[in-house]
């Protein structure tokens, strides 16, 4: 097992905080394409799973715990030194408050249920890949791929909408952007699965790296096991 972090792993890893913190602020914009209604982070957000995904496969569940908290503490710290920019007064003749506070000013509720939402998500993703990887013995990736991507987006799905929205949206209506959301995500996995497919074996033979997560702890909180 390797204790170091190889540029490809920093790499991913840096693309991966990048594309959850540009989620966060693309979601403030509702956007309708073709009938389906979803909010702009849809751009970019599946592409931290796709990451993800590759992480567990190349390295192993440790560095993927490392990068997911990574991620967290990255929206963590952007939402909190936003909501400071938020409350400090703005000058006299500056215009844009409004524009700024509708992109930055995230309600409470909305951050506690994006990062919860991810915590749960991504570990859930990053753990059944690794569980399939050791009984499928490193085969069907594109199966383990597809299957990993779905449990954690529809967890995703199932823990934000209901924390953000219930009182504020019909329930009705929660349970369609639940479905939506989650299908989305999942079908994004499965278009730029060859991609996917050639980015991690590409990794593999530069990094030299295939890791299978056996007598490794699950436990969420041991960051410090690399």
């Amino acid at each position: 097992m390797q204790k170091t972090v190889t540029i490809p792993f920093m790499l991913l890893g840096i693309l991966f905080n990048i594309c959850l913190v540009a989620s966060n602020l693309l979601e403030t914009k509702v956007v309708q394409v073709g009938g389906i209604t979803a909010t702009a982070g849809l751009i970019v957000f599946p592409i931290s799973y796709i990451i993800n995904d590759c992480i567990a496969e190349v390295w192993g569940f440790k560095k993927a715990r490392l990068i997911i908290w990574s991620g967290f503490a990255s929206n963590f710290l952007v939402i909190a030194f936003a909501q400071l920019a938020v409350l400090l007064p703005a000058a006299p003749f500056w215009e844009g408050e409004e524009g700024f506070n509708l992109v930055f000013g995230m309600a409470p509720r909305i951050a506690v249920a994006s990062l919860l939402a991810f915590l749960v998500g991504s570990f859930l993703n990053a753990y059944v890949m690794s569980k399939m990887k050791i009984a499928s013995n490193g085969k069907y990736f594109s199966l383990r791929a597809i299957v990993s991507t779905l449990v954690g987006e529809t967890a995703d799905s199932l823990i934000f909408f209901p924390i953000a929205f219930i009182g504020l949206v019909p329930l009705k209506e929660i349970l369609v952007l639940i479905g939506v959301q989650a299908v989305l995500k999942s079908l994004y996995e499965v278009i730029i699965l060859p991609v996917t497919i050639r980015v991690v074996r590409y990794i593999k033979k530069i990094d030299g790296s295939d890791t299978y997560d056996f007598n490794t702890s699950y436990n969420i909180l041991k960051v410090k096991d690399l």
